[in-house]
């Protein structure tokens, strides 16, 4: 892909080449605020394994931050001037306001943005495509698309994306629906457009149908081993790539027992990267009543780490 900005164009060569996404938690105080000590440690932990970060996607809770935090986290964030692509979330319903946002944002150095199908209003092809259109057209940078059903209530039509893939700012689709075909029906009608994982457990089943990499909530706990494990899957064939079934799968598994971000949230405070295990409301960490599970997968993926990197 060309960059609309030549100074951007090396960039753009680390967007595309980055295989794996950490989508960050955003660490609360106690009291609600920012914890900006402890996002400070987990981004900086973050560039050192090698994991491009996104920031404010639904792990970060962005749409739980007002304008104002937002900003400040982006701000902060590109302020410490790590040695990774960092990905911005444009989330929400309000075209103004995402426009707005993508105003603010397109003066930061950032490398790409993550645009999501509006919430609760469930577009249709049109309207979608209207929507897109008017976002990557305003952005300065290259966008992943975000297909999440699950959160938005509709697809990214196939209509959609065929219309807009050859927009010179839209580089990728984080697919997140959890449906292989629906992920295959998008690689054959929309070629031009790289395809990601939004579901950790998925890659190892989707390396024969061309996914480019991970779109990750588990690299938050586990920064190195989802480096690894991805690494591990696109150099595999898709028969090689099981046997890293059901240590992952259950590993995810846990890690999604209830609402996410709960469970990565209070295994990265047990594990000491984060303060303290604070979301904001309606999610709460007393929803996860027993946390054994996250704790004896944090053991063998370590486990499954040593012994990989032998």
């Amino acid at each position: 892909m060309t960059s609309i900005h030549s100074s951007d164009v090396q960039t753009n060569k680390a967007v595309q080449h980055c295989a794996l996404w950490t989508a960050l938690v955003t660490p609360f105080n106690q009291n609600g605020s920012v914890d900006f000590i402890s996002l400070r440690e987990i981004a900086q932990h973050q560039a050192a394994a090698g994991n491009g970060i996104l920031l404010l996607g639904s792990t970060g809770e962005g749409l739980a931050l007002t304008a104002e935090e937002q900003f400040s986290i982006v701000d902060f964030i590109c302020g410490l001037a790590l040695d990774t692509p960092l990905m911005v979330a444009v989330g929400g319903s309000n075209l103004s306001e995402q426009l707005q946002w993508l105003a603010q944002c397109n003066s930061l150095p950032i490398d790409a943005y993550l645009l999501a199908t509006p919430i609760y209003a469930k577009p249709g092809p049109v309207g979608q495509t209207q929507w897109f259109s008017a976002l990557l057209d305003a952005a300065k940078f290259p966008c992943m698309l975000y297909n999440v059903p699950s959160r938005s209530g509709v697809d990214i039509p196939i209509e959609t994306l065929q219309q807009i893939q050859n927009h010179p700012n839209c580089w990728a689709m984080k697919e997140a629906s959890g449906d292989i075909n629906k992920f295959l029906a998008y690689r054959q009608h929309c070629p031009e457009i790289d395809l990601y994982s939004g579901e950790d457990a998925m890659v190892p089943y989707l390396v024969s149908g061309g996914v480019k990499g991970l779109v990750s909530v588990c690299a938050n706990a586990w920064p190195e081993a989802t480096k690894k494990y991805v690494e591990c899957c696109l150099s595999k064939t898709a028969t090689q790539c099981q046997t890293l079934f059901p240590l992952w799968q259950n590993a995810v598994d846990a890690l999604f027992a209830v609402a996410n971000p709960i469970p990565v949230k209070v295994l990265m405070h047990q594990q000491g990267v984060i303060s303290h295990n604070t979301l904001r409301a309606p999610l709460t960490a007393l929803e996860l009543a027993n946390s054994d599970d996250i704790q004896h997968f944090d053991q063998r993926i370590a486990q499954w780490l040593a012994a990989y990197s032998t």
